[in-house]
């Protein structure tokens, strides 16, 4: 955490080229995800690996969680009730703080939408369109549980939207708002901070690792 009378004359990597990667090829499997859904047809087959994916990438990040780069640990950005109260307080106090990786009502965003992706992809294993597209769980459930699943898959993904709305609106807040330049860090990866000791390297190996890991676990589920 950074207060506001120590000026960030560094720039340093905040965020590792996996958490980067994980960004965006998220947001592209989300936005093909739901345009091979509204086309529908021979596109379904699309709709469905790009969930897949999405349900990798939430592992990867999952997992990244927990042994990934500093400032991509739960434990550096899941902070308590009571501080992110605090901080959205004195949001817009000219001596409010910030934070070199999520701020405290960000790291609960992070959380939410990663359960929301999950759930929205999950319960598409099981959906039905009642015409010709099924999900490759779907014959572990009754055909009436399906299509109760399947109205919880669509549901899901207005929450999600909504979600993901109010991290549009978050970030432009920051962006432009507070001047702080969050789309570019999670271009390039480097923030402001007061010095490069806390610059973080990408852990390649690892990162491929764990990778690998979340795509078979995800390949081993659909194939049950």
């Amino acid at each position: 955490m950074m207060t506001p009378s120590m000026s960030s004359t560094h720039s340093t990597l905040t965020w590792d080229a996996f958490i980067r990667l994980f960004h965006w090829l998220l947001v592209a499997c989300i936005s093909f995800g739901w345009w091979s859904g509204e086309q529908g047809g021979e596109w379904m087959e699309w709709h469905m690996r790009s969930g897949y994916a999405v349900l990798a990438l939430v592992m990867f990040r999952l997992l990244w969680g927990f042994t990934g780069t500093p400032f991509a640990r739960f434990r550096q950005f899941v902070r308590s009730p009571l501080t992110v109260w605090r901080y959205a307080n004195g949001l817009w106090r000219k001596d409010a703080s910030t934070y070199q990786g999520h701020n405290p009502l960000g790291g609960w965003m992070v959380v939410a939408l990663l359960l929301l992706c999950s759930a929205q992809a999950g319960t598409g294993l099981f959906a039905n369109d009642e015409i010709f597209t099924e999900g490759p769980l779907v014959a572990l459930v009754s055909y009436d549980l399906s299509v109760e699943i399947t109205r919880w898959h669509r549901t899901l993904f207005d929450l999600l939207l909504a979600a993901i709305a109010l991290h549009l609106i978050g970030v432009a807040t920051h962006q432009w708002g507070k001047k702080e330049p969050l789309l570019q860090a999670m271009l390039h990866g480097r923030k402001p901070s007061q010095s490069n000791d806390n610059s973080v390297a990408t852990p390649w190996l690892r990162g491929i690792l764990v990778a690998a890991i979340a795509a078979t676990s995800v390949w081993a589920l659909i194939s049950l």
